[in-house]
């Protein structure tokens, strides 16, 4: 009933920017409940951002001040915009949406997202 999809990964260098988007179709994804995640060989996967239906957003650490998600209402697409790419910043970006609101504390954590796209590859070279 809901399928995320997700495009705009590539190959860049290091410190260069790179825009994901996320759409659902069928679906506003301004009122879901959104994530995005990210799967590293012998790491797992692990939250980058997210923001709920009522507009909050939580941040992984290490991505604070870099990445900012946001939605474009006009177009119903969300954004990963990704700033001051680094190495370690190379995997495969998910895009994952639930209609069940939950505490932020939540908002990272994969388990709480029902419906998954396939991914998309980001490469960052040094």
């Amino acid at each position: 009933q809901m399928q995320p999809v997700e495009s705009g990964g590539g190959s860049v260098q290091a410190s260069e920017s790179l825009r994901l988007s996320c759409v659902v179709s069928g679906h506003t994804v301004s009122r879901l409940n959104m994530g995005w995640f990210r799967q590293i060989p012998g790491k797992g996967r692990e939250g980058v951002a997210a923001i709920d239906s009522d507009g909050s957003t939580s941040y992984q650490a290490s991505v604070k001040g870099r990445f900012s998600i946001t939605q474009d209402k006009t177009k119903n697409i969300l954004y990963l915009q990704m700033n001051n790419l680094k190495p370690e910043d190379t995997a495969v970006y998910h895009c994952a949406a639930d209609q069940r609101r939950y505490p932020n504390d939540y908002a990272l954590m994969t388990y709480r997202y029902t419906y998954w796209g396939q991914g998309t590859q980001v490469t960052v070279s040094s």
